[in-house]
């Protein structure tokens, strides 16, 4: 039986190299490989009898052992932004984020980050007949694991909290869940204040959504990253210090 230390290291590889470069690094067979980065991971010391590849369907050691932490953190901060989960037939889930079609990166990352997540599905993007909106989607029956705060209704009527797996991985890349916040629900602007004689302009950030629960996500973020941050109305948050503008800038950026 192959060890959990195997596992990982081909999950690492796979970011930088192809499947049969996999194996002759690793000795491990192509067969294997494959079967692993498809979504058929092995259960390490569990009951067989129980079905399944991830937590709440398997008992795996770890949420989802796919599951690339970095790409992670960003695709959660745009799914708690403008993203939803839509039930198919056969228990099967389509991940749809709704993002403008002014932000093409945007669109070609968040599509990006989805086919890591989730490897065994192919992501691609779609443009709205009638408006100017990309929805970049991907189906698996495993995105409800990955997103538990799927339920019914819309986000701000219902509790939205992280689990501590979620938490875990929020506290080792807080800088891209910001990016994922802001590249849904936020934005950059320049604020413009007139006086008789002058002109002043600054760079300023806004976060906005109706979830006072998301909202809380998105402070706490902040706080992780020593960003001053002050509340601008009931659903908005403001970033407009110098130095924590500075810092948003490092993670997140203008939006393209």
């Amino acid at each position: 039986m192959r060890s959990p230390a195997e596992f990982d290291w081909v999950l690492a590889l796979a970011t930088e190299h192809n499947r049969c470069e996999i194996t002759r690094i690793t000795g491990i067979p192509r067969s294997t490989v494959s079967r692993w980065l498809n979504g058929r991971a092995p259960r390490f010391g569990v009951d067989r009898t129980r079905g399944g590849t991830c937590l709440r369907c398997g008992g795996m050691r770890h949420p989802f052992p796919q599951l690339v932490g970095f790409q992670y953190a960003y695709l959660l901060g745009l799914y708690l932004g403008d993203g939803c989960l839509l039930r198919h037939p056969r228990d099967v889930y389509r991940l749809h984020v709704f993002l403008d079609s002014a932000y093409p990166i945007i669109a070609a990352e968040c599509e990006a980050a989805m086919s890591l997540v989730m490897p065994a599905s192919r992501a691609s993007c779609q443009r709205h007949p009638r408006y100017n909106m990309l929805g970049v989607v991907s189906y698996s029956k495993h995105w409800p694991h990955l997103f538990p705060q799927h339920g019914p209704g819309v986000k701000h009527k219902r509790k939205i909290e992280l689990e501590s797996w979620q938490e875990r991985i929020v506290e080792r890349h807080p800088g891209r869940l910001l990016r994922g916040l802001i590249h849904s629900d936020g934005c950059r602007v320049t604020n413009r204040i007139r006086h008789p004689k002058k002109i002043y302009e600054y760079p300023r950030y806004f976060f906005t959504n109706r979830s006072l629960d998301i909202q809380r996500i998105f402070c706490d973020t902040c706080d992780r990253l020593d960003i001053a941050w002050r509340q601008d109305g009931p659903w908005n948050v403001s970033v407009a210090r110098r130095d924590a503008v500075a810092t948003m800038d490092r993670h997140v950026g203008p939006k393209r």
